[in-house]
C-alpha cells in the first residue's frame, strides 16, 4: 500500500523539517535587562511558553514541520500509549479495514496482568479492523492493540517488526518499539522515542483521513449485532473537551513515561502539532495543562 503524500514527504525530508529550537529557562527572561533582550538568545528566552512542566516536548507548524519550540528534542524517552499511533499506522498501511477480527481469549489475562487501559472487548466478538482502531485510539485499548497485532502480524513478533520497519521508513532514527501498546514490557524503557521523532510520527499519522477522523472524536458508539456486543468508547484526550480547536491525537502514560500527550489543534486556519513527555508522574491532567500553555503561546506567535 502506498504511503500518503504527507507520509512520503516526511520520510524524505526527515530532519530537514525539524531543526530544533533551543529552549531556555523562563526564569532567565524575568531577570533579563531590556538591552539583553535584543540578543538572539534572550529573544528565544522571551518568546517561549512559560510554566511548561514536561521534561521533553516540541511544537511545530503542522503543515510544514517548522519547529516553534522544543525541549530535549533529541532525548530518547518512553512515551506510553502514544505507541498506539504507530500500531494504527501499521494497520492502515496494510488496509482491508472491513476485515472482521475475532477478539482472542488472551485479551482478558493480558489486560489484568498489566492493569492496562482497555476498551472492554469481549472474547469471541467479531469487530472490523476499522472498529478496532476506534477501540485502540479513543479509550486507548490495549485489548484492541493485542487483537490487531495478532491479526495483522500475523502474531506479535511480526507485527512489532513491522512497527520498527515503518519507523525506519519514516526516518525515526531514535525510536524503538518492543511492543504494540506502550505497556512497560519487557522493560519500562524498552519502547522509546524522541520529541523530534514523535512530531514526525504525528504528522504522518494525521495524513491518514481515517485516523484523523477517529482521534477528533470524543465518543464512539457501536450498537450490538449478532456478531458482537454493544460498546461505547470515550477518548482519554481531555484536550478535545477543554481546548477549542483541538483535533487529536493520543495520550500516553506509564510509571517511567509519566503523563504524555501527542496533540494537534487548529485556529484561524492554522494547525499546530506538538508533544509533551513526562509532564508529571502523578498528575494525570499535567500533560493537558502543558499542551494548553504551549498551544496558546504557539497561536500567539504563529
Amino acid at each position: 500500500m502506498h504511503l500518503p503524500a504527507r507520509f512520503s514527504a516526511l520520510a524524505l525530508a526527515g530532519a530537514l523539517l525539524l531543526a530544533p529550537v533551543a529552549a531556555a529557562p523562563a526564569a532567565v527572561a524575568a531577570t533579563a535587562t531590556p538591552a539583553a533582550i535584543t540578543t538572539p538568545a534572550a529573544l528565544a528566552i522571551a518568546h517561549a511558553p512559560r510554566g511548561v512542566q514536561a521534561e521533553g516536548g516540541a511544537l511545530v507548524k503542522a503543515a510544514s514541520g517548522k519547529v516553534m519550540w522544543s525541549r530535549g528534542m533529541n532525548t530518547e524517552r518512553p512515551m506510553g500509549s502514544i505507541t498506539k499511533v504507530m500500531t494504527a499506522i501499521v494497520v492502515l498501511r496494510a488496509g482491508d479495514l472491513s476485515r472482521r477480527i475475532e477478539i482472542p481469549k488472551g485479551v482478558i489475562p493480558y489486560d489484568r496482568k498489566y492493569d492496562a487501559s482497555n476498551a472492554g472487548l469481549r472474547p469471541g466478538d467479531y469487530l472490523t479492523a476499522r472498529e478496532l482502531l476506534e477501540a485502540l485510539l479513543l479509550p486507548s485499548g490495549c485489548d484492541a492493540a493485542y487483537a490487531l497485532a495478532k491479526a495483522y502480524g500475523p502474531g506479535w513478533t511480526a507485527f512489532i517488526a513491522k512497527m520498527n520497519s515503518t519507523a525506519q521508513a519514516l526516518g525515526l532514527t531514535h525510536t524503538h518499539f518492543s511492543n504494540f501498546d506502550g505497556l512497560p514490557w519487557p522493560t519500562e524503557t524498552s519502547t522509546y522515542a524522541t520529541p523530534r521523532d514523535l512530531i514526525a510520527l504525528g504528522r504522518a499519522a494525521m495524513g491518514y483521513p481515517v485516523l484523523r477522523s477517529i482521534v477528533d472524536q470524543r465518543t464512539y458508539r457501536l450498537a450490538a449485532t449478532p456478531r458482537h456486543h454493544a460498546y461505547v468508547w470515550r477518548t482519554t484526550n481531555m484536550l478535545l473537551r477543554d481546548y477549542p480547536g483541538a483535533i487529536g491525537i493520543k495520550t500516553g502514560s506509564t510509571r517511567a513515561a509519566g503523563y504524555c500527550l501527542l496533540f494537534e489543534a487548529r485556529k484561524n486556519g492554522h494547525a499546530l502539532l506538538g508533544v509533551v513527555l513526562h509532564s508529571s508522574r502523578n498528575n494525570d491532567m499535567a500533560s493537558f495543562a502543558d499542551a494548553t500553555k504551549i498551544l496558546d503561546w504557539g497561536f500567539r506567535h504563529d
